[in-house]
């Protein structure tokens, strides 16, 4: 597979990539974590905060409405980016975590009740695990799980095993952060729409790095987060249909949220400006649109198969390493990160030996423990590529691995 992106020249709009760490040259491998950001972002920021630094939604002089248009201007580019039909269905957060909270508290205490089943799997991050917890605890529902199946994917067979008339919401990740795996989300809706279940998609893998559409998956709700997509930390987002919003409860009371307050009750705001209380990271949202038309301008297709040329190119080359596990699918169904271990040597350890070399990578269960006990493990470690990496950094990494595990057998 060969894709025109222009690599060299893209890793020129990334500052931190000639950082050095202990003498070496940067190799940024835990983009699953958080991508870094190009100069076009950080001055984005920079440029807000020295000529436009004004509250949204609250004056009439000339900076307050200034930052106003461009805040609302990133919440159209957002919906254009995942096809949405309108900005409203755009409320802007901190991070995937909270929109999943919100839908958790706003619309899942108004509609799940004892008995009734909220459909999960496995492969789940804690974010989109934890809230059902507590909402099924609180409200006396139940949480039934897909299962993952030897090679990380998930087993759909599942699903038809779910007691038809008692579903309310199915909460699935689009690519799993552990495995790779990349779920046929649009399948899972239309079985969660014929079993009267909204569904949730945890797109915090997915956006950042495939073509997203989700009036073509027909999800209820999506959410991401900006700071996996070159956009600054504090940035999320949560798209829902515009008459799911409407009917739904806001999350956070207070400022800006509101149309009208009196001593003993209040009116809400239109929305998506119902679910964004309070002042809100202006800067940083703004930034994330910018972030938006960066990736627009490379091209999300050509994103997708470069990342697959660096998977398949890494799991061949990982394969090579004496001793080396490697956990999910094959590369033609999974995401650009990989999560292994090396028999007889800790995650921690190895991580922590990567970094005289100046590799970063992941050691840990990221927030996904479940998946781990799944697979017989604690934890793993995990490389995850960005349009930014190359071959010869996974060269790095391979060589690094090597060293280290020769090292420690002397």
């Amino acid at each position: 597979m060969i894709t025109d992106l222009n690599v060299e020249l893209i890793r020129e709009d990334f500052p931190i990539l000639k950082r050095k760490v202990h003498g070496n040259t940067l190799v940024y491998l835990d983009n699953a974590a958080t991508s870094q950001k190009p100069a076009r972002v950080i001055s984005v920021i920079n440029e807000f905060y020295r000529n436009h630094n004004a509250n949204v939604h609250r004056s009439v002089y000339q900076m307050s409405e200034i930052a106003t248009a461009r805040y609302e201007d990133a919440h159209k580019k957002v919906a254009r980016f995942i096809n949405a039909r309108n900005e409203k269905e755009i409320v802007f957060l901190k991070n995937a975590t909270e929109a999943i909270n919100l839908v958790a508290y706003s619309w899942g205490r108004q509609n799940v009740g004892p008995g009734d089943v909220i459909l999960l799997t496995e492969m789940e991050h804690h974010s989109n695990l934890v809230p059902w917890q507590l909402l099924a605890q609180e409200v006396g529902a139940d949480l039934e799980f897909i299962s993952v199946d030897d090679s990380g994917l998930l087993n759909l067979d599942d699903m038809k095993k779910q007691t038809k008339g008692r579903m309310k919401l199915t909460a699935v990740t689009q690519l799993s952060n552990m495995l790779g795996t990349i779920n046929p989300v649009k399948s899972i809706a239309e079985f969660a729409h014929e079993n009267d279940s909204l569904i949730l998609v945890d797109a915090a893998q997915s956006v950042p790095n495939l073509p997203v559409d989700v009036q073509e998956i027909n999800c209820d709700f999506m959410v991401f987060s900006g700071h996996k997509m070159l956009a600054p930390n504090g940035t999320g987002v949560l798209y829902a249909k515009e008459e799911l919003l409407k009917e739904m409860r806001p999350f956070l009371g207070g400022g800006n949220m509101i149309r009208e307050v009196t001593l003993r009750e209040s009116k809400w705001n239109d929305i998506p400006w119902k679910f964004e209380a309070g002042t809100q990271a202006i800067a940083e949202g703004i930034a994330l649109g910018a972030a938006i038309e960066y990736l627009e301008k490379v091209g999300m297709e050509a994103i997708k198969s470069y990342e697959r040329c660096l998977i398949e190119y890494a799991i061949e080359r990982l394969s090579d390493i004496q001793g080396i596990v490697i956990y999910g699918p094959p590369p033609k169904q999974r995401g650009g990160l990989v999560s292994f271990n090396l028999t007889d040597f800790h995650p921690h350890e190895i991580a922590a030996a990567l970094d005289y070399f100046g590799i970063a990578i992941r050691a840990g269960h990221h927030c996904a423990q479940p998946l781990h006990e799944k697979l017989g493990i604690n934890t793993s470690l995990r490389a995850s590529f960005y349009f930014y990496n190359t071959r010869e950094e996974i060269d790095k990494l391979v060589e690094g691995l090597s060293k280290i595990k020769k090292g420690f057998e002397t």
